[in-house]
């Protein structure tokens, strides 16, 4: 019976996955060809062309591909084994705009969907849309098919419109760009083109190609167009030829010519979830389970009479409260009777929660006596309850060798209780002080003016937990070096003789509060970020008092006061209803902000706000998550941003949003709306040692007003995910770790 509601649940995620994320079955045993590189898209392929190779689900990756006719920078993801995903920062010779540099540097994004996979006499066939969502220089579109000839010989064969038929859409530079222009795609006269790859060895790939991509361009100011020649000359043939080289397991170089005459180099790297360079880790065994003694050989101990004794349970708490700790998870708190053992606790070493919750129950078979068989651990981040697993000791002590979905099966989850009887808190816990100094990198990627900013210095870190649920975070910045430097939002042409591309200086931009809002009438509550750079003193990104509850047992709540983000104070208050067992959760946050004066310390400006979201979130199987919020920004904007994610078993998350509100694109400005990608790698991947800190970001193409939102740390859902039921069987083959 139990083995049965796991199913039930797990079928009960994996079909909404599949309709609302459009993965595509099949019923072939054929796995998709996996690419032996990159092309300078950063796409699967040859040289320029595309292929319907993929890479291996869930890999994240990047390629610099350099020549006279292109700079191209590219960051790839593999966000399911048919789906793959192309971010494109691009340096264009010979367009000109507002900057006046002779170049810009264009954002576009690619996707490409394998339809067939290679099977028998079958090649595998995928189509494409190349620069769909960007300024359209780029813009193409392509059906491809791949097939193996030999073990060593590939050859691919296409049709390709727009860029890749040699027929440049022209681009407006008016334009806001950012949004798709479907009427353009697979228009025009469709032009061949075709790839062989020979793999000589393990390392050694080469790759010729035919081509029609000229690197034309065209674009136009709305009076006038102009057609131009990237690079000295159009390329002398179609023919392209390549060689890639492979080494360690994620990297490979390249050298290649474009028509037989331009010479082209080429860097990439692909890092794949499920390879880290430390597969096994590097954590410590944890302590073996401890099987009871016979009941002839302890009787006391089996009748349970100790639990009259009243020193028992403090000294059964102190001992298990000290073995945990050395495993990096807090004893919160302990209900203890002759038969059940509840262990409350907090997991501030391991990213899944199942390894703290498996090595807690180890540690409870050698701290318990021999008359308690029912194991009951409950995980509380911040101090609140969450999720209770409930395990049988004797099916711990019989399953401690088997697979871990053998322990799944007999494990229970439910909702922990806010406060059950005979609940005792661990003695000197609270309050608890930790603090870390080291350095920041920040980095600013994507402006026109500056493809890459940025700022090092050392950052000073404390947590003050005062109760459980009462939790005082800080930081401290100070500034080294870096090419940040403090400047005002751009001066609107209309107000600057027509001319685009100049700069208030902070002295003006600070000395006019009416600068304070666009033209268009809209508040400046992210444009003028760059004013929150470049301080040569102490700033305060962050300094909060937050409290997180559970009055009942379905319903969570935080309220968070104080310096929220480097930009804006307040109070920001959430409430939010999710079962554990639900991979559906429900949410309400209202925030009542004031914009933060320019050096970051504890004056304020006049501008406050009042944001207020209703959001939902719904977890899928095989990591996959969506979240919906609708209500008002912070420009007083009213809209809904729409965040699609995947997490991977060992920590890796990676996803994308989209934010469209009531303001039009030329309110919004360059862009037309509020998008990006996020990325949140753990550290444990790349070092082996376990850890819950993570790197993270966002990378957007520019920072705008619109769809703009308060950056609040530890929202709720990102403090319940990990020990709610979806994540924790996600996780669970770690429970024995």
């Amino acid at each position: 019976m139990r083995r049965s509601l796991i199913i039930r649940r797990l079928m009960a995620t994996t079909l909404p996955a599949a309709m609302v994320l459009g993965s595509v079955s099949s019923t072939a045993v054929a796995e998709p060809l996996i690419a032996r590189n990159m092309s300078s898209f950063g796409m699967p392929g040859g040289i320029d062309t595309p292929t319907a190779e993929m890479l291996p689900d869930g890999t994240l990756g990047g390629t610099v591909s350099y020549s006279d006719y292109a700079l191209r920078n590219n960051v790839t993801f593999q966000a399911m084994p048919r789906l793959t995903t192309a971010l494109r920062y691009s340096r264009i010779d010979g367009i000109n705009d507002h900057n006046d540099l002779g170049h810009i540097w264009d954002r576009s994004l690619d996707l490409r969907l394998l339809l067939l996979e290679q099977q028998g006499w079958r090649p595998a066939v995928a189509v494409g849309l190349m620069d769909f969502l960007g300024t359209g220089v780029h813009s193409g579109e392509y059906l491809v098919a791949t097939k193996d000839i030999t073990p060593q010989l590939r050859a691919s064969v296409g049709l390709g419109w727009g860029a890749l038929a040699g027929q440049p859409r022209s681009i407006d530079i008016r334009d806001e760009g950012g949004t798709p222009k479907v009427e353009d795609w697979f228009s025009g006269t469709p032009k061949p083109f075709a790839s062989l790859n020979w793999q000589v060895n393990d390392r050694l790939s080469l790759v010729a190609e035919y081509s029609y991509n000229n690197y034309r361009a065209s674009y136009t100011n709305g009076d006038t167009v102009w057609e131009i020649q990237q690079g000295e000359d159009e390329p002398g043939s179609n023919l392209n030829l390549g060689a890639y080289y492979s080494f360690g397991r994620s990297y490979q170089v390249g050298l290649y010519t474009i028509g037989g005459e331009t010479i082209g180099a080429q860097f990439s790297f692909a890092l794949n979830p499920r390879t880290a360079p430390y597969p096994s880790g590097l954590e410590k065994a944890p302590a073996p389970v401890r099987p009871r003694p016979s009941r002839t050989s302890d009787p006391e101990g089996w009748s349970g009479q100790w639990a009259a004794d009243p020193t028992a349970q403090p000294a059964i708490q102190a001992a298990l409260g000290d073995a945990l700790m050395e495993e990096g998870i807090v004893l919160e708190g302990m209900v203890l009777t002759a038969n059940r053992a509840e262990a409350r606790i907090e997991n501030q070493r391991y990213i899944q929660q199942a390894e703290a919750i498996g090595r807690t129950a180890r540690l409870m078979t050698r701290a318990l006596p021999p008359s308690v068989d029912t194991l009951v651990i409950t995980s509380t981040p911040d101090g609140v309850p969450t999720s209770s697993v409930t395990l049988r000791r004797s099916d711990v002590e019989r399953l401690e060798n088997s697979p871990a979905g053998e322990i799944a099966a007999v494990a229970q989850i439910s909702d922990a209780a806010p406060r059950p009887q005979g609940l005792v808190y661990s003695d000197e816990l609270y309050p608890d002080f930790s603090w870390r100094l080291g350095p920041y990198l920040d980095l600013g990627l994507f402006d026109p003016d500056d493809p890459l900013r940025y700022e090092v210095g050392a950052e000073l870190s404390g947590i003050w937990e005062l109760v459980p649920g009462l939790v005082l975070t800080g930081r401290v910045r100070q500034g080294f070096f870096g090419n940040i430097d403090q400047r005002g939002p751009g001066i609107p042409p209309e107000l600057n003789g027509g001319e685009r591309g100049d700069h208030y200086t902070p002295e003006e931009y600070e000395s006019d509060p009416s600068l304070e809002t666009t033209p268009e009438g809209v508040p400046r509550v992210r444009s003028d970020t760059r004013m929150y750079t470049g301080n040569s003193s102490p700033t305060i990104p962050e300094l909060t008092l937050a409290w997180y509850a559970k009055p009942t047992e379905n319903v969570y709540t935080r309220v968070t006061a104080g310096l929220l983000e480097r930009a804006y104070g307040g109070i920001s208050a959430e409430v939010m209803w999710w079962p554990t067992s639900s991979p559906l959760a429900l949410g309400v946050e209202v925030n009542r902000v004031r914009k933060r004066d320019f050096d970051s310390l504890f004056s304020f400006r006049d501008y406050e706000a009042t944001t207020a979201f209703v959001s939902a979130y719904y977890q899928f199987a095989q990591g996959y998550s969506a979240e919906l919020d609708i209500g008002q920004y912070l420009a007083g904007d009213k809209g809904a941003t729409v965040t699609l994610a995947r997490e991977f078993a060992n920590g890796w998350r990676v996803g994308a949003y989209v934010t469209k509100t009531d303001l039009s694109a030329e309110e919004f400005g360059e862009g037309s709306y509020d998008k990006g990608i996020m990325l949140s790698l753990p550290l444990s991947w790349a070092t082996g040692k376990p850890s819950r800190n993570r790197a993270t970001t966002t990378i957007r193409s520019l920072s705008r007003d619109g769809g703009a939102r308060v950056d609040v740390s530890g929202r709720l859902y990102d403090t319940l995910r990990d020990s709610h039921e979806v994540e924790l069987y996600q996780g669970w083959g770690r429970f024995w770790r």
